[in-house]
């Protein structure tokens, strides 16, 4: 079954901001590490598209979504060119995708229905709905108590308009928290742009969060929900994944966009870009781009494409020696080592 894609406004409702100046990629961001242009593709089925997030679960299975709302997964040990396997259909858009820690299953941020908890056999169940409070469930990070904290990117745009919602340029974001013993989502904290990838600190103190509009690495304390800026990306940011080790892999689906930095001064001039032909609007650069960050922001490594062969990366997670990539175009995952 597939759920109804909620209507968006017609018209954004954009405010005046000042123009910035995309940094260069140089030093810790320097294209020195190409290794993104030589990555092995594991395909989704003809036609597919968009595998978004990327996980590994405890059974060695590395799953993924597409833009049909269906879940596949294909073995951590696959060769290139592997066909996957249906683990489960969501009748919606899967975006981020974490283990869940209770029962080995899956936790599944869906862009219409909201967070689903999903069995290690495929069955899929609601936890939140898409009546409010959740809108645009984006990404997620599961703490040992079970409280599941996500990204609910914007109260106004769905995920098939999310350029409406960065050219609107406002605020229209939150980090909501579920309780499985309350059964209902809390907000942690609001106010953000287009909150994207979300994880937790390893003694859970605070998360680690990424603003796609802002292209902003924050810190948000826990349980107050303080937020604090740690860097300004030269990309614009999506999911974001711990490693375990205090470091976390930010996927940067585009290098920051000159024009649509530019128009930010000038709020009639996006209302009338919204309104365009998506060809016509300001497009992402075609890049591959990660990188490794630590707890105060600070960059370890970043891995580049600049032909762009697997690029709008999405997705990425570190299981073991390996890095495994989503993308929201793709026509599969990709995986490359880390050595």
């Amino acid at each position: 079954m597939v759920v109804p894609r909620p209507r968006p406004p017609r018209l954004i409702r954009p405010v005046r901001e000042p123009a910035t100046v995309p940094p260069p990629l140089v030093g810790p961001w320097a294209p020195t590490d190409r290794r993104l242009d030589h990555v092995d593709l594991l395909p989704l089925p003809d036609g597919a598209v968009g595998p978004e997030d990327v996980v590994v679960d405890p059974s060695g299975r590395v799953v993924s979504g597409d833009e049909d709302g269906r879940l596949w997964w294909w073995p951590a040990d696959a060769p290139p060119g592997t066909r996957p396997r249906l683990l489960a259909e969501t009748g919606g858009r899967p975006l981020g995708i974490e283990v869940d820690p209770s029962g080995g299953g899956l936790v599944v941020c869906d862009a219409y229905r909201g967070l689903l908890r999903v069995t290690p056999d495929g069955v899929v169940r609601e936890l939140t709905g898409t009546a409010p409070p959740v809108h645009l469930a984006n990404n997620a990070a599961v703490a040992r108590d079970g409280t599941i904290f996500f990204t609910d990117s914007s109260d106004r745009f769905p995920v098939s308009h999310w350029k409406r919602d960065l050219l609107e340029h406002r605020p229209n974001g939150r980090v909501l928290a579920y309780r499985p013993g309350r059964r209902r989502a809390e907000v942690v904290t609001d106010g953000l742009y287009f909150p994207n990838g979300i994880a937790l600190t390893p003694d859970e103190s605070a998360l680690m969060l990424v603003e796609t509009t802002t292209h902003r690495l924050l810190r948000v304390a826990l349980p107050g929900g303080e937020v604090r800026v740690l860097a300004d990306l030269p990309a614009y940011p999506d999911n974001l994944s711990a490693v375990g080790d205090g470091t976390y892999w930010i996927a940067l689906p585009s290098p920051r966009v000159p024009v649509a930095e530019r128009l930010l001064p000038h709020p009639r001039l996006r209302q009338i870009a919204a309104l365009l032909p998506d060809a016509w609007q300001p497009q992402p650069r075609r890049y591959g781009l990660v990188a490794l960050v630590d707890d105060a922001g600070t960059v370890r490594r970043t891995l580049h494409g600049p032909r762009g062969d697997y690029w709008m990366i999405t997705g990425v997670r570190q299981h073991g020696d390996d890095l495994w990539l989503g993308s929201l175009v793709g026509p599969g995952v990709a995986r490359t080592p880390l050595t």
